[in-house]
């Protein structure tokens, strides 16, 4: 049932954010950088505080601004999600920009900026809601991809993402315009209404929309941009890059597939499928031959993408649960083997080739253990917790009939074994390096949260479960 609010409370999270943005802006020009190390802390309890007062949001649809802003049970899930990955990456940033000498006050309010563009887009119910989202999510990320702006690797990143990005979005208007001219209208709820029976223009339209919606996940083949912005970008902020915001583009992908067009199945399932067989498929094997670290990320980022993307080829409820739940858990395998990246710093210099882990268990063997947990899991490996991320949506897969997706996803996950498996291999059998820096505290503790719930969540997974259930269900 949906109930048309006219309090902000459903939107209380945003304008926390995007206020507390604006304070600090004045603030930052008023100090200057040399309070960038508050200015961080503040950007992370405001980005906690907002996922607090999402929790507290009552139960129930809710919809605000005329019906082009939704709250419910997926958006919240999905906001604190965002909201948490958020956060976990500002806070894993700060000793790195501290030892890097580029610790400005800039950096945390484009968190901040681009975490309220991602909580738009999860609540987003029309077309335009949906691209003020996106917008404001891009916008900031494209200028804290070429953050290390005297470093030339950083300003090509930044550069590429920009000029592919607006590409992407060209396509998505013109996706959203055939849409409204075909439906007459830009709400989801009145295009599903419309689209019971899709002409040749909508199921075009749909096609355009979904492109720019696949950039935005990095999916094949728009994921062209991913490899060389993981790779050029600062360290920390391709962190943040393969958290939050892949977050709320998937959360933006399964809204629209289920809530505008939800009579047209069968046609946006042909898309996604062939994306995520794509995405699966390349990201096995394009890994294999990858001597960076981050360049591999990128490429495991594109085929846990495919993966996620199969549970909602199954357009059923318990395949949107099975999606919320693998971004559960990727986004904790993804920071944690992020924290291991940002600690492999030599001689006050961060390193990046993979090569240089060898011997990584005699020399840091606590890091090595959590960085190879990480690992094993993201191959999805029992009983460790990427294990269970592709059994939910596999078994979504093979319930909705689709057995040759699921074939083909485990395939790669076999295929993709390889690449984790070889770096566990370097840390434990190489001959070990000269040893890397002490690892910081935020690190530390960061790794130390998502090797626990990587290790242990098979023990308890009920909590996550029944919560991804109750979100998806809440779509339907």
């Amino acid at each position: 049932m949906n109930v048309v609010v006219t309090s902000l409370t459903p939107v209380l999270p945003e304008i926390v954010v995007l206020g507390g943005a604006l304070v600090l802006v004045l603030l930052g020009a008023a100090k200057g950088d040399r309070i960038a190390g508050i200015m961080d802390a503040a950007c992370i309890a405001l980005l906690l505080i907002a996922a607090v007062l999402v929790m507290a949001v009552p139960d129930g649809r809710f919809e605000v601004f005329g019906g082009s802003f939704v709250f419910d049970g997926f958006a919240r899930f999905m906001k604190v999600l965002t909201l948490i990955g958020a956060a976990a990456a500002l806070f894993m940033s700060i000793d790195f920009w501290k030892k890097e000498k580029l610790h400005r006050y800039e950096f945390g309010l484009l968190v901040l900026t681009a975490s309220a563009g991602m909580m738009v887009m999860v609540s987003a119910n029309d077309l335009i809601m949906l691209y003020m989202g996106i917008e404001l999510m891009s916008l900031s990320l494209y200028v804290i991809a070429a953050f290390d702006r005297d470093n030339v690797r950083s300003s090509e990143a930044g550069l590429k993402y920009f000029v592919l990005g607006a590409l992407s979005s060209g396509m998505l208007l013109y996706g959203a315009s055939l849409i409204y001219g075909f439906t007459g209208t830009v709400s989801f709820t009145g295009i599903a209404a419309a689209a019971k029976s899709p002409s040749t223009g909508l199921v075009f339209g749909l096609v355009f929309l979904f492109a720019g919606l696949a950039f935005k996940v990095s999916a094949v083949p728009f994921h062209m941009w991913t490899p060389d912005v993981y790779e050029g970008a600062p360290t920390p902020v391709t962190a943040f890059f393969s958290a939050a915001p892949k977050v709320a583009a998937i959360a933006i992908f399964v809204r629209v597939a289920t809530g505008a067009f939800p009579g047209i199945v069968p046609q946006w399932q042909q898309i996604v499928i062939f994306i995520s067989i794509a995405s699966m498929v390349l990201g096995a094997f394009a890994a294999i031959g990858q001597t960076n670290i981050k360049r591999l990320m990128a490429y495991s980022s594109i085929g846990n993408i495919g993966f996620a993307l199969v549970g909602l080829s199954a357009g059923t409820a318990s395949g949107v649960a099975g999606v919320l739940i693998y971004m559960v858990i990727y986004m904790a395998m993804t920071l944690g083997t992020f924290a291991c990246i940002l600690a492999m710093r030599r001689n006050g210099k961060a390193v990046e080739e993979i090569d240089e882990l060898a011997g990584l268990a005699r020399t840091h063997p606590a890091t090595a253990f959590m960085l190879g947990a990480m690992m094993f899991s993201l191959a999805g490996i029992p009983p460790l917790a990427g294990f269970f991320a592709k059994f939910y949506v596999f078994l979504a897969a093979i319930e909705a009939r689709l057995f040759a997706l699921a074939v083909i996803g485990v395939l790669a996950s076999v295929v993709g074994a390889y690449y984790y498996l070889r770096i566990v291999k370097i840390m434990y059998m190489d001959e070990p390096k000269a040893p890397f820096e002490p690892m910081a505290v935020p690190l530390r503790v960061a790794l130390g949260v998502s090797g626990l719930f990587v290790i242990f969540f098979f023990i308890y997974p009920a909590p996550i479960v029944a919560a991804a259930q109750a979100a998806a269900k809440s779509l339907f």
